[in-house]
C-alpha cells in the first residue's frame, strides 16, 4: 500500500486528504492544528505528531498550504521534509504561491535527490470535497507521471503545465482572468438593473449572447438567476473574496518580476482590497457585486 503524508488540513485540505483516505492509500496526516487532524482521523486517516513522522515512511508528500513561506518552511527547515523524507519520496506541493518561491523550492528538493512538482488547484472548497478539482501540474514530466495517479483520486481534471512553476503560473493567470470577469459581470448585471432590465431577462440573453461567460453562467453575481450561486445565499462563501484577493495579488507581482502590464488584472486587485478594507473578504468573491452597487 502507498503511504502518503499529507501536511496541511485547512477547508482544501482535508478535503483532499479524505479523498485519498477513501482511496484506499495509507494517509498520515499532519496539521498545527490538533481539530484539523482530529477532523482527518474521523475521515480515515492517521494522525501524525509532527513532520517527521508524517514523511520519514511516506512513498509521497502532498502540502496544501497558505503561502510561500510556509512552503519554504515546511520543506526545507532542519525538521522539515527534504531532512527526514526517505529516499525516492514524491513530493507535491499543491499549495498557490508565487513562482519564485515554487521554482526555488523545487530545485532545492531535485538537488537532495528528490522529485518534486507544484501543482495549484482550481474548484474551491467543494471541488476538494467532491474529488473534482482542477490540477494545474508544474516539473518533470516524469514526476508528473508518478503523481498523476493520484491526483486522479481528488480531481476530474490534470494537467501538466511544463517545467517547474508552471502550474502556479496557470493558476494565478486563470484567477487573474476569472478576477476580471467577475467584476465585468457585475457592472453589467447592476448596469442592467438600473436602466431597468431584471436580472432573469438579461441572464436569459447575455448567457446565450457573446457575453456569456463562467462567471455569469455557473455563479451569477446577481441573485436568481443560478439558484446554486452564493449569491443566492448571501454571498456565503465557496471561493472567498480574500482568497481571490491573494491570487491577484500573487499575479501582480508576477506580472512585475515579467515586466508585463495587466492594468485590468492591477484594477481587479484594488477592487478587491476595498472589499478587504472594509473587512468584507470573508464574502464569497462574487460579492464584489455589493462592492458595485455601493452596498458593501
Amino acid at each position: 500500500m502507498t503511504t502518503i503524508a499529507f501536511i496541511g488540513l485547512g477547508n482544501m485540505g482535508i478535503g483532499m486528504a479524505t479523498n485519498l483516505a477513501k482511496a484506499d492509500y495509507d494517509v498520515r496526516a499532519f496539521d498545527l492544528s490538533d481539530d484539523a487532524v482530529s477532523n482527518a482521523v474521523k475521515a480515515g486517516c492517521k494522525a501524525a505528531k509532527d513532520i517527521r513522522s508524517a514523511v520519514s515512511e511516506a512513498d509521497v508528500v502532498v502540502t496544501m498550504l497558505p503561502a510561500g513561506k510556509h512552503v519554504r518552511t515546511v520543506y526545507t527547515s532542519e525538521d522539515g521534509v527534504f531532512a527526514n523524507a526517505k529516499e525516492g519520496a514524491l513530493f507535491i506541493d499543491s499549495s498557490t504561491i508565487d513562482v519564485p518561491t515554487a521554482r526555488d523550492v523545487i530545485a532545492k528538493a531535485e538537488a537532495n535527490g528528490f522529485s518534486m512538482m507544484d501543482a495549484p488547484v482550481s474548484g474551491g472548497v467543494g471541488g476538494a470535497a467532491a474529488g473534482s478539482l482542477t490540477f494545474m501540474c508544474g516539473g518533470e514530466k516524469s514526476a508528473y507521471d508518478q503523481a498523476k495517479p493520484i491526483l486522479d483520486h481528488m480531481g476530474k481534471n490534470v494537467f501538466h503545465a511544463g517545467e517547474a512553476g508552471n502550474g502556479q503560473v496557470a493558476k494565478v493567470c486563470n484567477n487573474m482572468l476569472l478576477g476580471i470577469h467577475m467584476i465585468g459581470t457585475c457592472e453589467a448585471f447592476n448596469l442592467a438593473e438600473k436602466l431597468g432590465l431584471d436580472a432573469q431577462t438579461f441572464y436569459d440573453i447575455s448567457s446565450t449572447a457573446s457575453g456569456q461567460n463562467w462567471s455569469m453562467t455557473s455563479y451569477c453575481p446577481a441573485p436568481g438567476p443560478v439558484p446554486s450561486a452564493p449569491s443566492n445565499k448571501d454571498y456565503a462563501p465557496g471561493f472567498a473574496a480574500g482568497m481571490m484577493l491573494k491570487d491577484l495579488r500573487l499575479a501582480q507581482e508576477a506580472a512585475s518580476t515579467a515586466r508585463v502590464s495587466t492594468p485590468l488584472g492591477a484594477q481587479s486587485e484594488a477592487l478587491y482590497a476595498l472589499m478587504e478594507a472594509a473587512g468584507k473578504d470573508d464574502l464569497d468573491f462574487s460579492g464584489v457585486m455589493k462592492l458595485i452597487k455601493g452596498s458593501l
